[in-house]
């Protein structure tokens, strides 16, 4: 395997750019989580930026080794489906059994339900 110094300039171009890309991406979702107030605000900016952020740093990653390694390096992929396929379950999940907590405790920041709103959007 050869150094980082070995790389080419297109090569480490690229890896730069999409590693800055993931950190910011993982910077904004992080920012949302802070500055976002009530809980169903806050799950989609991490959620979503993260996992494009994620994305963006295995794809550096993969492009990194593997052309420092001169053979495909294709293990990342394992992690990025991992990732696309749990976060937004793990997204929906979360969302509601907080939705069921709120409607039961009757807080005024649970969304109304679904016959709700298509009875109000019908007036």
């Amino acid at each position: 395997m050869r150094g980082a110094t070995d790389l080419p300039l297109w090569a480490a171009l690229a890896v730069a750019l999409l590693v800055l890309l993931g950190a910011m991406l993982g910077l904004i979702g992080s920012i949302g989580l802070l500055r976002l107030r009530s809980f169903y605000d806050r799950v989609h900016a991490p959620t979503l930026s993260t996992t494009l952020g994620i994305g963006s740093i295995l794809a550096a990653s993969m492009l990194f080794f593997s052309v420092a390694q001169s053979r495909l390096v294709i293990h990342e992929i394992l992690i990025a489906i991992f990732m696309v396929i749990t976060t937004p379950v793990t997204l929906m999940l979360l969302t509601r059994a907080a939705l069921h907590r709120d409607r039961a405790e009757a807080n005024p920041e649970a969304p109304p339900p679904l016959q709700a709103r298509k009875a109000e959007a019908e007036r």
